[in-house]
C-alpha cells in the first residue's frame, strides 16, 4: 500500500471529491475513469452529444482529391473519428492521406491519427489554434497552398484565418456539430446538486460544454459560486469566466491528463492548508 506522510496510508486529494464530467458520453470516459481511480465520485453528465452532419457530400469531394491540399489539419479527435468512419463508404482509405500533409492540434488528436496508420507531420507545442497556424507556417511558405480543415460546424476561426493571412487557401468542411445533451428533467437535477452544495467541482474540456452546461442549468445557477470550474486551454477559461462561471483550475497541459493534474494539485493544496473549498 501507498504510504503517505509519518508513515500513514496515502490518500488521493481527490478521494471523496464529488466532479461532475460534462465532456460528452462518447469522449468522457477517461476522464472518467482517472478521476475515479484517484478515489473521486464522479458524476458524468454529458452537456454535449455529437452529431456528424448529415450531407457530407462536400467531405466526400475534397477526399477524393486530397492531393490538391498541401496540407489536411484536424483540431479534434472527432473529426478524425468522422472522416475515418466515412473513408470505405467512399471507397477510400488511410492510405490516401499518404498525397497530403497532416498537422493535428493536440497530442490526442495525433494520437487518434497515429493509432490509423497516418503519420503526423506537425503537432504544436501549445494546443491551441494560433500555436497551429504558427508551426504550420514554420514548416515553408503558405503562400497559394491549399488546406483542407474538415471541423465542427460551430468552431472559432482563429485557425483559417491565420493560415489565411499567410496566403495560404484554406477549404473548411464543417463534419459534425454538438447539440445540447443535458435537458429538461436532467438539466434540473444537477442545478439541484450544485445548489445544495453537493457538487465540489465541474469540468470544461471545450466552449461548447460551457455553453451548453449554462443552458440546461441556468445562468443564476451556473454563477452561484457553489461549485468549483476547471478547465482545459486558455479558451475554455475564457468562455466560463464570460459567462461568469467560478473558474478556479486551470490545466497547465491542455490535455486530459493535464487536467488531472491540476485538480490533484488544487485539492493537495487545499489538504494541506487545511481548507476545504470552491
Amino acid at each position: 500500500m501507498a504510504r503517505g506522510g509519518w508513515g500513514e496510508p496515502f490518500r488521493s486529494p481527490l478521494a471523496g471529491r464529488r466532479i461532475v464530467v460534462t465532456r460528452a458520453r462518447e469522449q468522457g470516459g477517461d476522464l472518467v475513469r482517472a478521476l475515479q481511480a484517484l478515489g473521486a465520485d464522479v458524476l458524468h453528465a454529458p452537456t454535449i452529444r455529437i452529431e456528424p452532419l448529415a450531407d457530407l457530400e462536400p467531405l466526400r469531394r475534397a477526399l477524393s482529391r486530397l492531393a490538391e491540399y498541401r496540407w489536411t489539419v484536424f483540431t479534434s479527435q472527432t473529426s478524425v473519428q468522422v472522416v475515418f468512419e466515412h473513408l470505405p463508404i467512399w471507397g477510400l482509405s488511410a492510405v490516401h492521406f499518404a498525397k497530403t500533409r497532416i498537422a493535428a492540434i493536440g497530442p490526442a488528436t495525433a494520437a487518434s491519427l497515429t493509432a490509423r496508420g497516418v503519420r503526423v507531420e506537425v503537432l504544436p507545442d501549445g494546443f491551441v489554434a494560433e500555436s497551429l497556424v504558427d508551426a504550420i507556417a514554420s514548416q515553408g511558405d503558405l503562400q497559394g497552398a491549399r488546406i483542407l480543415l474538415p471541423r465542427a460546424e460551430a468552431a472559432r476561426d482563429a485557425l483559417p484565418e491565420g493560415l489565411s493571412a499567410l496566403g495560404a487557401e484554406v477549404e473548411v468542411v464543417p463534419v459534425y456539430r454538438t447539440v445540447s445533451a443535458l435537458e429538461g428533467r436532467d438539466g434540473e437535477a444537477l442545478a439541484a446538486e450544485i445548489l445544495a452544495g453537493r457538487i465540489d467541482v465541474i469540468t470544461f474540456t471545450s466552449s461548447s460544454t460551457v455553453h451548453h452546461f449554462v443552458q440546461a442549468v441556468g445562468a443564476g445557477t451556473a454563477c452561484s459560486g457553489r461549485f468549483g470550474a476547471a478547465v482545459i486551454g486558455p479558451i475554455t477559461a475564457a468562455t466560463a469566466r464570460r459567462y461568469g462561471l467560478p473558474v478556479k483550475i486551470e490545466a497547465a497541459e491542455f490535455t486530459t491528463a493535464g487536467l488531472v493534474d491540476a485538480l490533484v494539485g488544487y485539492f493537495g493544496r487545499e489538504s494541506g492548508s487545511g481548507k476545504r473549498e470552491t
